[in-house]
Order: structure tokens, then sequence, then C-alpha cells
């Protein structure tokens, strides 16, 4: 049997009433991420949720098991596959989708490419909305992938009013930089290459009232399909989402 800690942990102190201890415990380990949090050692699982290192990694398995965690190459933790598709479950329904996936088929009809909603997850993106173009040459991104947030519009535009979650080389960071100096003075950024070979990118910030960012809305698209009007249609899409969660006006600084 496990040991009894000499301090009750997080999740004896809140446990469920008629609940499952060890359930309680093994969601006290996913509750111990917060923002920012990209992974987290063992021992500071152990801390944060009050638990013994033994009793961490037992739930750690099963917790991996499930793909709710994975263990990365310097045994850390970080949240697995599984929490990602599980929230495009919960988006699915939450209100925004009834806001988002109008103007993505809006997009998409008025461009024949495709249109998605990024927002960020930790040192990545999630592809929370997405609707496919009608050709067939195009990208295979579905709702709910993980997509870096280093490469990419969308992952650009993030990273722009966000900030840098990855360690990048010196030339890659003075790159993404610049980069982010132009999405902020333009309020759209064009990137052709820069996750897929002739793969181009359009994307632009989403806010709502008060200037919070919620997402980049982008357009995908073969390289040699773009055309000068794609990058306003996007800019004029992503003011307009923006516009009916209440932010009007400049981009927030």
């Amino acid at each position: 049997m496990p040991r009894k800690a000499a301090q009750p942990s997080l999740a004896d102190t809140d446990a469920a009433p008629g609940g499952a201890a060890a359930v309680d415990r093994a969601l006290s380990l996913l509750n111990a991420f917060g923002a920012g949090d990209a992974s987290l050692s063992l021992a500071e699982l152990a801390r944060r949720t009050g638990l013994y290192k033994s009793t961490v990694l037992r739930l750690l398995a099963s917790l991996r098991h499930a793909g709710l965690l994975r263990q990365l190459a310097d045994g850390h933790y970080a949240l697995g596959p599984a929490v990602a598709r599980l929230h495009a479950v919960y988006a699915a329904s939450f209100s925004i989708d009834q806001d988002v996936q109008p103007v993505l088929r809006a997009l998409v009809d008025q461009t024949r490419e495709s249109a998605a909603f990024h927002v960020r997850q930790g040192a990545q993106r999630l592809c929370l909305y997405r609707v496919d173009s009608p050709q067939v040459l195009r990208d295979h991104v579905r709702m709910g992938d993980v997509l870096p947030l280093d490469r990419g519009a969308g992952g650009h535009v993030l990273m722009a009013w966000l900030g840098a979650a990855v360690n990048t080389s010196a030339p890659d960071a003075q790159r993404h930089a610049d980069l982010h100096t132009r999405i902020r003075r333009d309020g759209v950024i064009v990137l052709s290459g820069d996750r897929v070979p002739d793969l181009t990118g359009i994307s632009a910030p989403v806010f709502k009232a008060g200037g919070e960012l919620v997402g980049a809305l982008t357009l995908t698209l073969p390289t040699s399909r773009l055309q000068a009007g794609f990058a306003p249609a996007v800019l004029a899409a992503a003011r307009g989402l923006s516009a009916q969660w209440g932010h009007e006006g400049p981009l927030p600084a």
C-alpha cells in the first residue's frame, strides 16, 4: 500500500465526494500544469501535488498509457495528444464555434483555399477549427492537430503577441524578432515554405474585448496558387471576427 504522507496532498484536501482517491491524485498531476509550463520534472510534479515520487511514477504510467501525458527525451513530462483531442471536442461545443466556423467557411468560399483557427498550447499551437479547400491539392492538417509554434504563419502570429515559448538558435531568434515586428506592424503575414516546402500560410490575429489575443486566423494553400488578394481577405476576416468579440480599432501593443 502507498505510504501515507506526513502532509496531505492536494488531491486529499480537495477530494471529490464519493470519488476515487487514485483518480483524484491522477487528475491533480494534470492540474499541476499551468500557463507557460511546456514540461515538468518528476520532482516538480511531486512538489506541486504533495504526492510521493513513487506514487507520482505509478500515476504517470497510467496517464502516459492514456495519452494524457508524454515523457520527453530529457525525462520531463508534458501534456499528451489526448489532451489536445479532448480540447478539440470541447471546443467544438464551445460558443466561439458559432462565430469562427462561418468566418472560415466564408473565407474558403471566397478563396477556395483551406482556412483554420489556431490557438497556443504551451510551446505548440493547436488547430482548433478547420475548413478544407474543395481542391484536391491542399495541405492535410486536421482539426485537433498540434503544430509547431515557431514554424508557419499561424504560429508566428501567436508568438508575435504571446511571446516565444521555444528555444531557437541565434540566427532564428533574430529572424523571428524581425517577423514578429512586421506582424505587429501590418496585422497580417504571408510566409511560403516556412513549415512545409511549397506551402504558403497567410495569417492574422484575432482579439477579443480588451485587446486580448484569442488566436490566429490562417489560410493555407500551395504556393503556386497564391494571389495578391488573399492577404487582404484574411486580414478583413480576422478584423471582422475581432469586432464580433468586442475589439475594433488599432492592433493592441
